[in-house]
């Protein structure tokens, strides 16, 4: 093992690792806010099983000094809480790594490359009064390795688990307070040294995860309906919004299933509501008819689908990029929709937001394609921007020569709804005549299609281009979109190559024309997705006529992280891509 003294500097990759039902997400949670509040700038996510108890669940914490949104493979310090722990994160584990663990409990191998520090977590937290108190001695002892004051830790902790009663509050001091006395030991045996500025003026950050920037993009954007069926990882939002829903006087609905949900939805905004359903693959699948509906009605439709690994119930809790064809294919019929798919927590806010605003405008279906990881991940923001402008809902009032689907120039016909007015607002499942009544007239039937089709262009017009890091001009384009844009981009920073850049995408359907432009300059082109057989490479081939040289694909329900990246691009590079 090694004995040599442990320095980390701006950055750490801190590791805990235990079973469900081990709190591993309270000490996640508990710690990242009192980090957060020191002025450290957190960056965290988690990776877990789909189960109640037992299994493997570990949670990765970066506290830097500068901003971090990325994962990272390596691990400075892991604290296991079990002993199923190191075998689980072996693959990440290496000779820079200390361990801190109770070693009756953990059982580390004597011949380990990396060095193991006994702390008696399991054996402390019996004698505070059971095992699950161990989760907040290693928060204790996490905080305490830190530098932050005992104080400010406890004031947290009671405010926290304020629900909690008297006695476990009492008890949780306690092993917070264990936590630190062991810190201490660490720190006067000189085996860890933990330099990371604070930023004092930083204290007010607002510390979100994926699955709140969602939420607070869909009240940004006047959502005053959600209707869902409980799914993982799409639930946050259904909770989150339900939270705010006195506050903001947004209806909430539980759904029997995804099918009512999505009616309901529709139902919602053919009453004049701002409305939308948060799913995913599976319980979109459900979705599909209703979608086919919302279309030939021309009923707006917001919905959010994060991503997990398929087909059916596939890795229920892990994550991946392969719904995207299931969306830009969904539903029978020919009908426009955008896509977008946010690589950052203020992209989320703020394309929610404008899903809305294009739902409403365009009368169209606009989803927001996340992932589990994207739904678990937390960093800190200094603000959250999601706009300024005031909300226009696109609404007229009708009178008796009022017709639904009047066909105009741009696509969009006039939109009312039911009691504004004094005219009748049909909709309708069947193709339809403009005043909303079924036809089989196959004159008029293609004059339906064109003038559905024709938002499209206006969609387009709208579209948002992609965002360029590095030259322009480079020689090799690096495509991405969504949630690996982040960990694309601080792996390019890391490999310093100037004749590469980064084009990352958060609308990926339609493209924006200036997609063109920006890959017509490169002279090979690299695509980085989290699935198995390149689905946005293929569909920037089908859209804009530019066949992908390389791609690193990964869909073993992890994300990538930047050193994969790293590893992965070097290697295509090398190979004369």
């Amino acid at each position: 093992m090694n004995n040599t003294a442990r320095i980390i500097k701006n950055d750490l990759s801190l590791v805990l690792c235990g079973g469900a039902g081990q709190g591993i997400q309270s000490v996640e949670q508990f710690l990242v806010k009192i980090l957060a509040r020191e002025g450290f700038y957190i960056y965290a996510t988690k990776e877990y099983m789909s189960r109640v108890r037992g299994g493997s669940n570990s949670t990765t914490i970066r506290i830097s000094s500068h901003p971090k949104r990325a994962p990272v493979a390596r691990m400075d310090i892991l604290i296991p809480l079990d002993d199923k722990a190191l075998e689980h994160m072996a693959p990440r584990l290496s000779a820079e790594t200390v361990v801190f663990g109770d070693e009756e409990a953990v059982k580390p191998p004597r011949d380990a490359s990396w060095r193991f520090v006994d702390i008696p977590f399991s054996k402390a937290a019996i004698e505070i009064g059971g095992p699950v108190f161990a989760n907040m001695i290693a928060a204790g002892f996490l905080a305490g390795l830190m530098g932050v004051a005992k104080a400010i830790s406890q004031s947290l902790l009671e405010t926290f688990f304020a629900g909690a009663g008297a006695d476990i509050i009492a008890k949780d001091a306690a092993a917070l307070e264990r936590g630190y006395d062991e810190a201490a030991k660490v720190l006067e045996r000189n085996i860890i040294a933990v330099e990371i500025d604070r930023h004092e003026n930083r204290s007010g950050d607002i510390l979100i995860n994926g699955a709140e920037a969602v939420a607070l993009g869909a009240l940004a954007g006047g959502c005053d309906f959600i209707a869902a069926y409980p799914m993982s990882p799409s639930t946050g939002v259904l909770t989150f919004l339900a939270g705010q829903s006195l506050d903001f006087e947004i209806v909430v609905e539980q759904a029997e299933d995804e099918i009512a949900a999505i009616n309901m939805m529709l139902g919602a905004w053919y009453a004049g509501a701002r409305a939308m359903v948060t799913t995913s693959g599976g319980g979109f699948a459900l979705m599909e008819e209703a979608l086919s509906l919302a279309g030939v009605s021309e009923t707006p439709a917001v919905i959010h689908l994060a991503q997990r690994p398929g087909p059916a119930t596939g890795l229920a809790t892990r994550t991946e990029q392969a719904d995207l064809n299931l969306v830009l294919y969904a539903g029978q019929g020919e009908f426009p929709r955008v896509i977008f798919a946010p690589g950052t927590l203020e992209e989320a806010a703020a394309l929610t937001r404008r899903a809305f605003d294009l739902a409403d405008r365009f009368q169209v279906q606009a989803f927001v394609l996340t992932d589990q990881y994207f739904m678990d991940t937390y960093y800190t923001l200094r603000s959250l921007d999601v706009g300024a402008d005031p909300l226009a809902r696109h609404i007229e009032e009708t009178d008796e020569s009022y017709r639904r689907y009047r066909i105009t120039e741009e696509g969009v016909s006039p939109r009312g709804v039911p009691g504004f007015g004094d005219g009748l607002v049909v909709a309708d499942s069947h193709e339809h005549t403009e005043d909303g009544h079924i036809t089989e007239n196959l004159q008029v039937r293609p004059e339906m299609v064109n003038k559905r089709l024709r938002k499209l262009d206006l969609l387009r017009q709208e579209a948002l281009p992609p965002l360029v890091t590095g030259d322009e001009g480079a020689e090799i384009a690096v495509i991405c979109w969504g949630s690996t844009y982040p960990i694309v981009q601080e792996a390019l920073a890391g490999m310093a190559r100037p004749d590469v850049c980064l084009v990352s995408f958060s609308q990926v359907y339609p493209l924006s024309g200036e997609t063109k432009d920006l890959l017509g300059r490169a002279r090979k082109i690299i695509a980085v997705e989290g699935n198995a057989t390149g689905q946005f490479s293929r569909l920037i081939a089908l859209e804009m006529g530019f066949n992908v040289h390389g791609k690193l694909l990964k869909y073993d329900g992890l994300s990538f992280t930047v050193e994969e990246v790293i590893e992965g691009l070097s290697r295509i590079l090398s190979e004369g891509v």
